[in-house]
Parts: structure tokens; C-alpha cells; sequence
């Protein structure tokens, strides 16, 4: 009788696998992620690694707590560990190291657990945590300090080690994000400071040449669609470029509203997660199109400088109906 391989084999779609496993996905991102938080450190101290290893420990440590009897453990695919280093990256360089362990519980527990566990949360886990740290400690989370100076990068700021429920404010010198200035001094900050980050703002949203180089990086590993981070950049520049055509002194330009802010940051980490935004191909281009026209609604109309994180949060609410009516009709049907 022949041992050797059988001429005919049945199985099951799907027949072509491109080896793309979960793990290996948010691995990719985790690394670039730690890139970024390798710029942060550089421009806000060493105490911006305490502010994501404590957001990201109160991701990890979540996770453990209610998955410790599952095999395997669910913190192998390193979805936790790269939900509490986004969400550390989109806090304050002076956020106090208790809130942002409280932030990556909230992210985990109230993101993703709560619906199922990976691949059945509706909104981005590291985004509803920072949702909920905006709306318990709004005063600390608008509290924006200054890039240190070089020799200043092992310093680290008092407000971090404030004690539980007992301080809600941060003592740091307060300054305002160029989005800030935009808004209420209707004073732009120049491209060459965006593009380095020697300016103010959350720990990953400064350095836009470095996103620029990692969205692109992770674009060409295909780890997300392109079509998510490319629809929002776009019809960001094409709606401010309108609006600040029709009315120059009161809406920044394109260029400004582009790399100011958040938006790389969301357009590279946030608006490409694979489980809160669309599958479809013309499903990319509405939620990212979506997500760029509330970003600058709310940031020229709203009462906030930034909403890169409510634009992004309500497209995920989005996102089941846009699936379903952008699914492509299977053949003969």
C-alpha cells in the first residue's frame, strides 16, 4: 500500500493563506509603537516610560485577572500589551502614574472584555480607555508640559507619583498645543516644529516625520489596508483646504491641520485596527472619509482644540452598518 501524499485533497476555505496571524500583526504594531516611545522619551524624559508601563500594566494585568484559566493565554497575541502602550502614548508627558494604570483597566475591561474578548469589541480598547480617563480627569489630561531640555531627559515630573484619589490635578507648568494656540490665539506653529516634535502635546502625537516613516513602513508590510490611514489624511486636507480657501483668517491651512495634533498618530495606530473599522475595500474609504470630516468639524466648530479620538470612537459605532451595506453580492446572487 502507498504511504506517499494522495493525489486529491478536500478541505475547507479558505485555500490561500498569506500567514498573517494575530500575534504577528500586533507584534508589528507593538514594535513600531515602542518607536514612537523611544521619541517621547527623547522629547519628554524618561517619564514617559512610566506612563506606558503603567497604562500598559493595568492593560496586561486586566486581561490576566479574567483570562488566567483560559489555555492558551489570550495575553500571547499581544493585543493587551499593545492596547496599554497606545493608550500611554496618547497621554500628557506629566499624567500622574495611577490614572494611566486605571486607564489601560478601563481600556481592557470596558473595551474589550466586556464584549467577548478579541475580535468581538465594537470600539478601540487603548481609545475607550483614554475616553474614560478624559471624562474622570479632565483637568490632568489637558495639562500639557514643554519638550525638556537635553540634559533634563532623566528629571522626572512630581505630578507622576501623585497619590491615588487623592490628587485629581497635575502641578506642572502648563502650556498650550499648537491645536490650542490654532484654536483660541489663532497662532500656527511652523512645519519644521511639528515635523521634529520639539513642541507640546500628548507623548505620541509630536514627532510627525517619525509617524509619517511608520505608517509607511507598516503600510508596505501590509500589516493594515492602506486605503483607512490614506481616506482620513485626505479628506482632512481636502475639507480644510475648502474651508480655509473660503476663510483664511479663521481656518488653518491643510498643511497645518495635517501634522498638528493627533491625526498621524490616530491615522497610523488608531483608525487601522482590523477589528473596529471596516473589512471591505469601499467600507475603508467611507470610515476613514468619516473619520477626517469629524476631525475637522470638531476641531473648528467644537469647544475642543482636537477630536481625532470622538471622530474615530463614533466611525467604530459605524462600522456593522458599513459592513453590511458595503459586502460585496456573492456571484449568482
Amino acid at each position: 500500500m502507498s504511504t506517499g501524499s494522495p493525489d486529491l485533497v478536500l478541505s475547507t476555505a479558505p485555500f490561500v493563506r498569506e500567514g498573517a496571524t494575530t500575534p504577528r500583526i500586533m507584534f508589528e504594531v507593538l514594535s513600531a509603537a515602542l518607536l514612537v516611545l523611544l521619541a517621547a522619551c527623547w522629547n519628554f524624559g524618561i517619564g514617559a516610560l512610566l506612563i506606558v508601563a503603567a497604562a500598559t500594566a493595568g492593560a496586561a494585568g486586566t486581561e490576566w485577572l479574567f483570562t488566567r484559566s483560559q489555555t492558551p493565554s489570550p495575553l500571547g497575541d499581544y493585543s493587551a500589551l499593545t492596547t496599554g502602550v497606545l493608550l500611554g502614548l496618547t497621554l500628557p508627558p506629566a499624567f500622574p502614574l495611577w490614572m494611566a494604570f486605571l486607564g489601560g483597566v478601563a481600556g481592557i475591561g470596558l473595551g474589550k472584555l466586556i464584549w467577548g474578548g478579541l475580535g468581538q469589541n465594537l470600539f478601540n480598547p487603548a481609545l475607550l480607555g483614554r475616553a474614560f480617563l478624559q471624562a474622570a480627569f479632565p483637568t490632568a489630561i489637558t495639562t500639557w508640559s514643554t519638550p525638556v531640555e537635553r540634559g533634563d531627559v532623566w528629571s522626572l515630573p512630581e505630578s507622576l507619583f501623585a497619590a491615588p484619589l487623592l490628587s485629581g490635578e497635575v502641578d506642572a507648568v502648563s502650556t498650550a498645543t499648537p491645536l490650542g494656540l490654532a484654536k483660541f490665539e489663532n497662532q500656527i506653529t511652523e512645519l519644521g516644529s511639528l515635523f521634529v516634535g520639539n513642541i507640546s502635546g500628548s507623548l505620541g502625537e509630536t514627532s510627525a516625520a517619525l509617524l509619517l516613516l511608520l505608517g509607511i513602513w507598516l503600510g508596505a508590510r501590509r500589516i493594515f489596508d492602506w486605503r483607512l490611514p490614506v481616506s482620513t489624511l485626505l479628506s482632512v486636507a481636502v475639507l480644510s483646504g475648502v474651508l480655509h480657501y473660503l476663510n483664511p483668517e479663521s481656518n488653518p491651512p491643510p498643511s497645518f491641520m495635517v501634522f498638528a495634533g493627533s491625526l498621524l498618530f490616530g491615522a497610523v495606530f488608531m483608525v487601522t485596527d482590523p477589528v473596529t473599522t471596516p473589512t471591505t475595500p469601499r467600507g475603508a474609504w467611507i470610515f476613514g472619509i468619516g473619520v477626517g470630516v469629524l476631525v475637522v468639524l470638531i476641531r473648528l466648530f467644537g469647544g475642543l482644540p482636537e477630536g481625532v479620538m470622538y471622530a474615530i470612537l463614533l466611525m467604530n459605532a459605524t462600522t456593522p452598518h458599513i459592513n453590511r451595506y458595503t459586502q460585496r453580492r456573492p456571484f449568482g446572487v
